[in-house]
């Protein structure tokens, strides 16, 4: 069944309107007409199935029937702390790793980042609408935030539960092994380093801060292929 974002979807009003792409995209591209049912989901993680009452040329009504809980979003939240990639990886990144089931998205700047901060976030509006696009395409009802970009040494890693950065040069501590050594943690940030890789001191910083250091397997992966491989895996590992 489809689904359609419905901001400040108002349960107990009985009654829901869709306005602009939303509804444009029923009536003139699906061409759904009155009676036909689809979900409604704001983002905050419920759907909730709706009934087309009427369709008018910028606008849809719907009549609320019954809400329930997701079973496509995660309980575990994953932040992906993502260093900056060169243009055009961003987009992807975001998009599959929603797709995998990230709570969070936080571009960061690191010592090697080849795109510096400018303190403009001419970009956020459309890496949060690909992140919209990717969560109603892979039938997720929560829709995980972008952030502002940080600069990597400004992140705040003190509410997680686990902390992981994916490293080139760790060897023996896999991620597997991580998960499966401990009780499923409620919420985990992932650290990804850009073209560049990390260097030593960023990892050594992350490391002072309770992170752990872990291995994605026997190859150098590179940074758009890295957070969906840690996603992909920890998802994995913890039935999600």
């Amino acid at each position: 069944m489809r689904r359609f974002f419905a901001e400040k979807l108002d349960i107990s009003g009985g009654e829901a309107v869709l306005c602009g792409d939303e509804a444009r995209h029923i009536k003139n591209v699906l061409r759904y007409k009155t009676g036909d049912e689809v979900l409604l989901i704001d983002g905050g993680g419920a759907e909730t199935l709706a009934e087309i009452v009427s369709l008018g040329d910028n606008e849809v009504r719907l009549a609320l029937k019954e809400s329930r809980a997701c079973p496509a979003d995660p309980e575990v939240r994953v932040t992906l702390f993502q260093c900056l990639p060169k243009q055009g990886k961003m987009e992807l990144i975001i998009q599959k790793c929603v797709e995998l089931g990230v709570s969070e998205i936080v571009p960061a700047a690191s010592k090697r980042c080849v795109v510096k901060l400018d303190g403009k976030d001419n970009k956020l509006a459309r890496w949060n609408k690909v992140s919209a696009e990717a969560a109603k395409q892979c039938g997720r009802a929560t829709v995980p935030a972008v952030k502002a970009p940080i600069s990597l040494d400004k992140a705040d890693l003190s509410g997680f539960a686990l902390v992981l950065i994916p490293y080139e040069n760790e060897g023996e501590t896999t991620l597997k092994s991580v998960l499966r050594g401990r009780e499923a943690p409620a919420s985990i940030a992932v650290i990804i380093g850009p073209e560049g890789g990390f260097e030593p001191a960023e990892v050594e910083d992350v490391l002072n801060k309770g992170g752990v250091a872990v291995s994605l397997g026997r190859r150098i992966l590179r940074t758009e292929t890295a957070g969906m491989a840690a996603v992909a895996q920890i998802m994995y590992e913890l039935e999600q």
